[in-house]
């Protein structure tokens, strides 16, 4: 078994992502987009930012006149950092530079665990060379394909206004140009090591992600699912989000639990199930959230921002730590902050995220504009809008307890389905849908993608709302707000920047591996000074990004199913040196639903008819002389070693009354002679001393 750590990830948004060869098969788990990269372009000009495709065209050529001029290098160079420098250009987007070093035939079977770690699939399947089999939850499948057909939707407004680039690699993308880039975007587009540039794609179409769909398949809770009749798959619940799972994988050699970014518990998505993941023979625990968290610079606040509560968690028993994962504090505040704005004359910003999270706003929001006596509208702009509201009413499976007795006492799942009942909710395709500016009131509260700001409603709305200082922008961590913020400055607009849990947090998972109980354990090589894996429970190996881990095989005794049928014709026989009883048979060996299983062959015939018999055993060169020499022989004995002197050859020559040869070593004992009474009388001699069936 090998394991192969392709990317760490960086949080929810861009989970990791990992390579399993078991069993001859090779496990892809999840295959994510980092849409963080995105902040390295300049969003798509508005009317109130004036930029026609003439003006666009004509700066693109001069840049490229400029290429020439050694002070205009200079100066670029030296400029400061600004809205300036971003790059103005149809994006490309990131996908993992070491999984495109994989030949993507050799991948057998895909794993998805979340919707975010769908999103560089169609990357993939449109390659003509995959053919892997793709599993993800019925939530996980559905939430991905509308995030993509909504990213689709967003990136056509890049080429309205920069034309389609087609397959010619854009001028951005070329090493003079690369070199001119302030050291911030550089990194982005070249990663630390230099390396990532590979890693750019043109985006994917829709035909591309509608035949992405129709090559997953989609697993319902806890569904098992064979592969080839070798591999065991199971999806149970993550808690991080509605419709992620970490998976279950069972095969020959043993079981290996994948443990994703989890969450206890959820106050929308069903809570981690734990119980379906104890005893296993290995764990990939793939949960980098609090190495991520730990690197966090404390600075990161931008311009007029206000910061979010944490929660303290203490030290809490085992059943006491569900507790403790409650968000609801967080979301108060947010809300708090919201009612605060709009009674101001400010409108609220939410940029798409999380679907859990959306929906709890959703509702909390409700709930304190109806104890203020409010009236101000609540907007989702979006493509998919519709879609998504109408889906998430109706996958009770993957909700938690709470959710579900809503459903069986008859009540709605989600509270959005009285608001847009009663018109205080409203949904609009596009910022420039007739709709939308028919039904249009400030201030207001908007949800709307993209949590990059770098596409879709959300640069419209910025652009409107960031010189007015009572207005607000929900933001959650994930991606540089400097950063990302940067082309709508100078910002009067308040941001709030919110950190919502994404992962087990250290002192927790080392409760919840001891709970698991695994026999060994794959951690990651970054958090090794973090955490102190117990080794008088499990043996533990460490993992890095870009390296391959041998996995030990755990599997002590390898189990055989016999067919009734077959084990009723055997006939055991008791060893003469060891306590042991063998049996003969003769079946055909089949791999079926994880296990081997030995069945009666098609051929086979019961017959009557004694089967010729078989001897085994360890021959003593001593006690073989001594009845030979019983049986009136005329022996020598000569030793000869192997040329590496390892292995021992004895030969026993029988001289009266006809030559002959009698050679042993460990594996067999061989009789050469011309004379067949003599060959059958030393046969029976040695027969004698072996045990038969």
């Amino acid at each position: 078994m090998e394991f192969t750590c392709l990317s760490e990830g960086r949080g929810f948004y861009f989970p990791p992502c990992h390579i399993l060869d078991i069993c001859g098969f090779r496990v892809l788990l999840d295959c994510p987009m980092d849409l963080s990269s995105l902040t390295m372009f300049m969003p798509v000009p508005t009317d109130s930012f004036t930029m026609c495709n003439g003006e666009i065209t004509s700066r693109s050529c001069q840049r490229s006149m400029d290429l020439d001029s050694n002070e205009n290098k200079r100066r670029k160079i030296n400029k400061p950092f600004d809205e300036s420098s971003l790059i103005r250009a149809e994006p490309r987007y990131k996908i993992i530079k070491n999984l495109l070093l994989w030949d993507v035939s050799s991948i057998d079977v895909v794993l998805i665990s979340s919707p975010m770690g769908i999103l560089g699939l169609p990357f993939l399947t449109c390659n003509k060379d995959f053919s892997a089999k793709v599993y993800a939850t019925e939530a996980a499948a559905r939430f991905g394909q509308l995030m993509m057909e909504d990213l689709v939707t967003m990136h056509k407004e890049f080429r309205q206004v920069y034309g389609s680039e087609g397959s010619v690699s854009p001028q951005w993308m070329k090493w003079e140009e690369l070199e001119l880039l302030p050291s911030e975007l550089k990194e982005i587009a070249l990663g630390k090591d230099g390396s990532e540039l590979a890693g750019w794609m043109s985006l994917y179409s829709a035909a591309d992600v509608k035949d992405c769909m129709q090559k997953i398949q989609s697993l319902k809770y806890a569904e098992e699912v064979f592969y080839n009749g070798t591999l065991i798959i199971k999806a149970f619940a993550s808690g991080l989000e509605i419709g992620t799972c970490n998976w279950s994988i069972i095969c020959p050699k043993g079981s290996i639990a994948y443990l994703s970014s989890s969450v206890l518990t959820s106050a929308t998505a069903m809570c981690l199930d734990y119980t379906s993941l104890q005893r296993n023979d290995v764990i990939i625990y793939a949960d980098f959230t609090p190495c991520h968290a730990s690197n966090k610079s404390s600075d990161d606040n931008n311009g007029p921002s206000t910061a979010d509560p944490n929660l303290s968690v203490g030290n809490v028993d085992w059943e006491a730590i569900a507790d403790d994962y409650q968000e609801m504090e967080k979301l108060d505040f947010i809300c708090s902050c919201s009612m605060d704005s709009i009674k101001a004359g400010g409108s609220v910003l939410i940029p798409v995220g999380r679907i859990g999270m959306v929906l709890q706003l959703l509702e909390r929001i409700a709930l304190c504009l109806e104890s203020q006596n409010l009236k101000f509208p609540i907007f989702i702009v979006s493509s998919v809008a519709e879609e998504l509201m109408a889906y998430t009413n109706v996958i009770p499976e993957w909700l938690n307890k709470q959710r579900q007795d809503r459903l069986y006492s008859g009540q709605q799942l989600f509270n959005h389905v009285k608001l847009l009942n009663d018109k205080r909710l409203q949904l609009f395709p596009a910022i420039h849908s007739l709709k939308l500016l028919t039904n249009w009131k400030e201030p207001c509260i908007v949800f709307c993608p993209h949590w990059s700001l770098r596409l879709g409603p959300v640069v419209h709305l910025l652009r409107r709302w960031c010189r007015d200082e009572n207005s607000i922008l929900v933001m959650e961590e994930g991606v540089d707000s400097n950063l990302a913020l940067l082309p709508f400055r100078p910002m009067k607009m308040k941001v709030l920047q919110c950190s919502f849990l994404s992962g087990i947090e250290l002192q927790f998972s080392q409760h919840l591996l001891k709970t698991l109980q695994p026999r060994h354990v794959l951690f990651p090589e970054k958090l090794r000074q973090h955490v102190d894996l117990p080794k008088n429970l499990f043996s533990s190996s460490y993992y890095s990004e870009d390296e391959t881990l041998n996995v030990p095989n755990l599997e002590e005794n390898s189990e055989l199913d016999i067919a009734v049928d077959l084990a009723l014709q055997l006939h055991y026989t008791t060893l003469k040196q060891e306590n042991i009883r063998v049996a003969r048979l003769k079946g055909e060996l089949a791999l079926e639903q994880g296990k081997y299983r030995l069945l009666l062959g098609n051929d086979q015939v019961v017959s009557s008819q004694v089967r010729s018999a078989v001897h085994l055993g360890r021959i003593e060169l001593d006690v073989l002389l001594t009845e030979l020499r019983k049986n009136g022989l005329n022996i020598t004995v000569e030793e000869i070693m192997s040329a590496d002197g390892l292995h021992k050859t004895s030969l026993v020559h029988v001289l009266e009354p006809q030559k002959a040869t009698i050679e042993i070593t460990k594996a067999q004992t061989l009789i050469c002679t011309a004379n067949n009474d003599l060959a059958c009388q030393i046969s029976e001699v040695v027969s004698s001393l072996l045990d038969c069936i």
